[in-house]
């Protein structure tokens, strides 16, 4: 009777969803109902004041092995072991549940970790972003929505918790120092931004990046406009002012919103998109090299127009009549739908490795 007993309360007990912290708040709350009905039990068994009664509960369920506060009769006893084997089961429950709520989640941490430190190894051609502020945040989030691969690096290691969670790739370590740049993987890397929140950190972010592989493409963040030659000097490929870059949108909002509106549009990353903006750079194999723009299928086939052509020679062409002949090594400024924009750059492999010289 009594086994068929305990089976119930551990049934009942194990029937809730299986959530460690659920299952040992109902566990608790299972004690408190048992030690209630306990109480009531003596009391009206042994006739025990509540003291007496609630002091023999807790030496009971609790199996100290103190004395009995009086001699209990053949009922009382029966009771007692009830309380005993109850008490046990429920003990045993407690603390499985406890375990399980401290191990499980330090396992699934480090089960995460280790993943995360697998992909960091298996990179190739990704970016790295140098600095997990506000500018790192938003960057990492964009590179995200379009599917492209990159690891963060930040010396703050209160983040380090926040990035497991994500999932997203990362190095705990001063973005400046050679050895974490090449933890990131800095030469199987395509691209570094240097968003560090302060100007001489991001100059000498991008003194040992261009060391370390000088053919890689790097952007660097400015907020004083003095330090924006000597970034260029350390090796940036581009230099970028968030404040300017913010007041140009304003003015731009305020002047032309229509105008600002389109552009908003067409820079949104994420689910959403109904047109984007990309660059098709005409390499040796390309099919397009010698074609004019009417004669080519981008329009027809694709649904994407050229905005601009950026010729060999760095001379800018914006909107391009028909015949115009495009030439090998020619970049293409495109608009359209997100999916042909997509499928024609990694048609046409582009990494734009001429904006990589110095």
């Amino acid at each position: 009777m009594i086994e068929h007993f305990v089976h119930i309360v551990s049934r009942i007990i194990q029937s809730i969803p299986p959530d460690p912290l659920r299952r040992l708040q109902l566990t608790f709350a299972v004690l408190l109902l048992l030690t209630i009905i306990a109480v009531v039990g003596y009391m009206v068994i042994e006739n025990m004041v509540f003291i007496d009664a609630l002091y023999m509960t807790v030496i009971t369920i609790s199996t100290v092995g103190f004395g009995e506060v009086q001699t209990l009769s053949p009922t009382g006893r029966i009771f007692t072991s009830f309380l005993i084997v109850l008490g046990i089961s429920i003990a045993t429950t407690a603390a499985s549940n406890a375990i399980s709520i401290l191990l499980g989640e330090r396992w699934e941490h480090r089960v995460k970790k280790r993943q995360l430190e697998q992909a960091l190894k298996e990179l190739q051609n990704h970016y790295i972003v140098c600095g997990y502020g506000r500018m790192g945040r938003q960057i990492a989030a964009d590179l995200k929505a379009r599917d492209e691969k990159f690891v963060i690096v930040d010396a703050e290691e209160e983040l380090e918790e926040r990035l497991i969670e994500l999932q997203l790739p990362y190095v705990i370590g001063d973005a400046t120092h050679d050895d974490v740049l090449i933890e990131a993987g800095i030469k199987r890397a395509r691209g570094l931004v240097a968003a560090l929140t302060n100007d001489p950190a991001n100059v000498l972010t991008v003194l040992s990046a261009r060391e370390l592989k000088p053919d890689i493409f790097i952007i660097a963040r400015v907020t004083r406009m003095e330090t924006e030659s000597k970034l260029r000097v350390a090796g940036a490929n581009r230099v970028i002012n968030p404040y300017q870059i913010g007041g140009h949108r304003m003015a731009l909002t305020l002047l032309r919103p229509v105008v600002h509106d389109f552009l908003d549009q067409i820079f949104h990353f994420g689910e959403g998109r109904n047109i984007d903006i990309g660059q098709i750079i005409v390499h040796e194999k390309s099919t397009l090299a010698g074609q004019t723009i009417g004669s080519s299928d981008l329009r027809s086939e694709h649904q994407v127009n050229i905005l601009g052509i950026r010729k060999a020679n760095d001379s800018l062409v914006i909107t391009p009549n028909p015949n115009e002949r495009i030439e090998l090594d020619d970049t293409l400024i495109v608009i359209g739908p997100p999916e042909a924009i997509y499928m024609l750059e990694r048609q046409n492999l582009v990494i734009d490795d001429e904006d990589d010289e110095i």
